[in-house]
């Protein structure tokens, strides 16, 4: 198994909203970068506390945040979402990981890591 690489305590971080599946609200997703400039965390928040939609974007949030600290390359998790037939994001999941891929690929292209 890789070895996890551990986010520093202080850290940059963006933030933005992104809209997804005919929500009335904006979800707010908020980036934890590496001092490398790679992407290490992903935190996603937006609908009410209690809702599922809220549960399942959080905790996807976790999911991508581990596996890329355990080195999924964002690309990876990209082509592994599931999409509808026009080829969007079939869930908030990936409509942040299409949003994440462009910074993911500009530091693995930087780090000679693309494919």
């Amino acid at each position: 198994m890789t070895e996890r690489r551990v986010l520093p305590q202080k850290r940059r971080a963006e933030t933005f909203e992104i809209a997804w599946g005919g929500f009335e609200r904006r979800f707010a997703v908020t980036l934890g970068f590496y001092p490398d400039g790679s992407i290490g965390e992903v935190f996603i928040t937006g609908g009410k506390s209690g809702q599922e939609i809220e549960a399942i974007a959080r905790d996807g949030a976790v999911a991508i945040s581990l596996a890329l600290q355990y080195g999924a390359r964002i690309d990876s998790l990209v082509s592994a979402i599931t999409r509808d037939k026009h080829g969007d994001p079939s869930s908030i999941i990936g409509a942040v990981l299409d949003r994440m891929a462009p910074l993911g690929s500009q530091k693995e292209q930087s780090d000679g890591r693309a494919e």
